[in-house]
């Protein structure tokens, strides 16, 4: 008897020594820093990514693929950064360094390569917006997101405002009512005129490489705030026209558009430009009862039902895991964030290349164009 009790005991503190070593693994799992690489360095975004990465408790910088030796002796110079971590080729980087998720910085035709590259690796991946330059891609990216059991996640500036998350929550919490309209204005005074780097401005203002001008490259972010206010839906048409008012500086692509989505009982005007007078990212809803219009990052003017006159109200701060892309890597990586139907998510957007698919195809033809959601 007194052998079996010991044997009870001796199993169940062998049982508790397990528990406690694997709670112990998993919290250190939970809290290590998500290894990740850079592919690509053509993108100008990529220096906001050096100046906030360092600092990024959640991740750690383990390798850099760029084949252009220039520009990573570019970088490698401005961001002190060790000569260690660049490579010349992604297979060899992964294979070298083995991170858990790549951040790609390349012309966005070449993100279905890199995509694909690191599925084979079974490396999950955020890109920089738009998903693809073609819904044919963006398509083929879905399909072996899926096969290789990887994330796909894309990364917008807008994600990360807490003002767009707030007029989110006015809908949703029905104090705007049904949405009726949304208008959303995005661009700035042209990438040349800004002073885009030599390595990004060729690629920016192709019309292959960078799928569109204007109308891509800030039309995204009023589709992405779009589907994610439609929870999804696919519009039922896109009429969209684009022009070049500065052909001297950009003969290839459009510099300016207007893109109108349809939906059963709502429109959506987006506005994407190189024409501003000034950089805006902003977006105004209107609900059947009130309206609440995004001013910068962070402010609203918003106005209710019975109220004679607009007041403005400052956003809450976003969740600490959503905060900005690394963050919300991380928390996508650890099991904290399931993306779907969100911003950076791929079946939204899925949807935003649907919309700038079938902007381009009316802005080229003259013709509406019609949707229906995407065969699963």
């Amino acid at each position: 008897m007194r052998l079996k009790l010991r044997g009870s005991l001796f199993l169940r503190s062998l049982l508790l020594v397990f528990v406690s070593v694997s709670s112990c693994l998993t919290a250190s799992a939970q809290s290590a820093p998500v290894r990740v690489a850079i592919v690509g360095l053509v993108h100008g975004h990529a220096m906001g990514l050096m100046g906030v990465l360092p600092k990024n408790k959640n991740v750690e910088l383990v390798g850099i693929a760029e084949p252009d030796t220039a520009v990573s002796e570019k970088y490698e110079q401005r961001y002190h950064l060790d000569h260690k971590l660049f490579y010349t080729n992604i297979d060899a980087m992964i294979d070298a360094v083995h991170p858990q998720a790549v951040l790609i910085y390349t012309t966005i035709l070449d993100h279905r390569k890199v995509i694909e590259i690191a599925a084979m690796h079974g490396v999950n991946v955020m890109v920089e917006k738009p998903l693809a330059t073609t819904l044919a891609d963006a398509v083929a990216i879905r399909k072996t997101a899926a096969e290789h059991h990887i994330q796909v996640l894309v990364n917008y500036e807008t994600t990360w405002y807490p003002s767009n998350q707030e007029a989110y929550n006015e809908v949703e919490q029905g104090k705007l009512g049904v949405v009726r309209k949304v208008v959303v204005h995005d661009g700035h005074e042209g990438p040349k005129e800004i002073g885009v780097g030599p390595e990004w401005l060729p690629w920016l203002t192709d019309p292959i490489k960078n799928g569109a001008g204007a109308m891509f490259d800030f039309g995204c972010y009023g589709a992405d705030l779009m589907t994610m206010l439609m929870h999804g839906d696919t519009p039922t048409s896109v009429t969209a026209v684009a022009q070049t008012d500065k052909p001297d500086i950009y003969p290839h692509v459009d510099d300016d558009a207007t893109i109108v989505l349809r939906y059963p009982g709502a429109q959506a005007v987006l506005l994407p430009s190189w024409n501003w007078p000034f950089a805006r990212k902003d977006m105004e809803v209107y609900g059947a009862k009130g309206y609440a219009i995004t001013v910068a990052a962070d402010h609203l003017r918003v106005r209710y039902p019975g109220q004679k006159e607009e007041s403005q109200i400052t956003a809450p701060p976003l969740p600490a895991n959503r905060q900005n892309s690394l963050d919300y890597l991380a928390a996508v990586l650890r099991g904290q964030i399931e993306p779907r139907g969100d911003l950076t998510a791929l079946d939204t957007n899925m949807v935003v290349m649907q919309i700038l698919d079938a902007a381009r195809e009316s802005a080229k033809t003259g013709r509406t164009v019609l949707l229906k959601p995407l065969p699963k």
